[in-house]
């Protein structure tokens, strides 16, 4: 069985040697994805523009920042990850408009086809992952 790369957060592994590590792409795609959401732009060097800083959104305005959350996923995904296709962006589980624009309870969950890998699936991020 070969290796992808390391799981973050690096935690050590016999299997492989020091650090535990990733075997499948999907695995390695959503870790991918994960990073480029939780990365702050600036955060990473020599690439500034990076990320998109989900916790800077979670003090804001929850019925403006919602808006500046899918468009700023939207964009980091279609610059650094343009072979996710069908992205969709989804706030919370709760679909009532009302409650979303007044919760400050922060989830989101991201859809998407991997073509390449005939593959549909999700990402959920939760307040514990993004504080």
């Amino acid at each position: 069985m070969s290796a992808i790369g390391p799981r973050l957060p690096l935690m050590k592994d016999e299997v492989f040697g020091h650090f535990s590590l990733i075997t499948e792409y999907k695995e390695e795609i959503k870790q991918n994805l994960k990073n480029l959401l939780l990365t702050a732009p600036g955060e990473k060097m020599m690439n500034p523009d990076f990320g998109v800083g989900m916790r800077h959104f979670l003090f804001e305005p929850r019925k403006h920042s919602i808006s500046g959350m899918r468009q700023k996923i939207d964009n980091q995904i279609r610059k650094y990850m343009p072979f996710l296709r069908n992205l969709r962006v989804q706030f919370d589980t709760n679909t009532d408009q009302d409650y979303l624009n007044d919760s400050n309870i922060l989830s989101v969950t991201i859809i998407y086809d991997i073509p390449n890998l005939n593959l549909s699936t999700s990402l959920v991020l939760t307040k514990e992952d993004i504080n």
